[in-house]
Parts: C-alpha cells; structure tokens; sequence
C-alpha cells in the first residue's frame, strides 16, 4: 500500500500523466504500454514520468490513488461509526446509489476507472491491493452497517456481506454494459433522464431485498 493516499486533484503534468496512464493501462495494460507512449499521450517527455512518480510502476499506484480520490469525492467522507437510525440508513443507502450511478454514467472521470480496475483485477496487480484496502473495503463496510441498521441482520454476516456486493454488483453493469444498455433501451446517450431511471430501478431492488430480508 502507499505510504499516503493521494486526497488532492493532481494538477500540471503530473495530472496529464495519470489521466493519459488511466486511459492506456486500461485500454492495452499495464506491460503492454510503454512510458514513451504515456508521456506522448499526455504532451511531456518520458524523464517526466520518473520525476514525478519515481517510474512507471509509480505512476502505476499513482492511478490508484487517483481512482480512491474520484470515488472518495463522490462517496464523501467517512461516515462516523454511529448506530444510524433504519430510515437514516435506508436514505444513506439511496444517496449512495444515487450519486454513484450519476458519476459512473455520465461523469468523464469516471470513464477509465473501470477498465483500469478490470485489468488490475486480471493481473491482481498492486494497485489491487491499494483500492480495496482505501476505497473499496471501507465502503463495502460502510453499507453493510446501513444494511443491518434497517435489516437487522447482522453487517458482517456472509449473508449481508453478499447482499451489499449485489447491489454494487448492479450498479456496475450499467458502466460496463452501457452501450448494450443504450442498443436495447434505444437511448442515443445516458443522461439526466436516463441516469434517473437506472437509479429509480436499482432503489426499488433495494426495497424489494430489504423487505425479504427485514426481520421481524
């Protein structure tokens, strides 16, 4: 892991660099992109890339950090370890779908993570490691508490913890699966409109679980 996570926009060169390895690593992977074709796609020269981030497996963490950044901006700040109150929670929950399906469907930034994150995944590269351990448990954490505090079940249980990896689950074909979604809906494009109807959908499986799975 990182010695630090990056919680500031990168800016300058640096920023070019990380947007131009974000996009390429995705595309073609990280061995099979060379630093001369980053520093080209982001207008600098190669010694850049080693001023920056000390390399290429450098700049290699750096995209993750980039990618907990962007996610962090959207999910906001950790919630306190507080008992939420159900309806609190349930409205938590919503919020998160909510914000996350507007950023992964129609922000810009959000248009490399995943191919990013679906090659890391194939390698189990290092920056695997780094996301789930700064974004992605936390998170996953963080609903499964909302979850018990309007289920009552419990927030570690494998049962829960299984649950809240469907909801994301959902969440993330809609990225990954959007121009098959558009070919079917026939939407020229997802926007405002089409953004709320993906979310309004994915809210109402989330009550339809949580009746099934409310106790008594």
């Amino acid at each position: 892991m990182p010695d630090s996570v990056q919680t500031e926009k990168p800016q300058g060169t640096a920023a070019e660099l990380i947007e131009a390895a974000l996009r390429l690593f995705g595309r073609k992977g990280f061995a099979a992109t060379s630093t001369r074709e980053i520093a080209a796609a982001a207008n600098t020269n190669v010694a850049s890339i080693a001023y920056h981030f000390g390399g290429k497996d450098g700049l290699r963490r750096a995209c993750g950090q980039e990618i907990i950044r962007r996610v962090g901006a959207v999910m906001g700040p950790a919630t306190p370890e507080v008992d939420l109150p159900p309806e609190m929670a349930i409205r938590a929950i919503e919020g998160a779908i909510r914000a996350m399906v507007r950023f992964m469907l129609t922000r810009r930034e959000a248009e490399d993570i995943v191919p990013f994150m679906l090659r890391e995944l194939a390698d189990n590269g290092p920056v695997l490691d780094d996301v789930y351990v700064s974004m992605f448990a936390p998170v996953h954490g963080r609903l499964c508490r909302f979850w018990s505090a309007v289920t009552g079940q419990p927030a570690e249980s494998e049962r829960t913890r299984l649950l809240v990896f469907t909801l994301i689950g959902q969440l993330l074909y809609f990225r990954i699966g959007r121009p098959i979604v558009e070919r079917r809906m026939g939407w020229h494009e997802t926007g405002a409109d089409e953004v709320r109807q993906v979310a309004d959908i994915l809210i109402g499986n989330l009550h339809a679980i949580i009746e099934s799975e409310r106790r008594p």
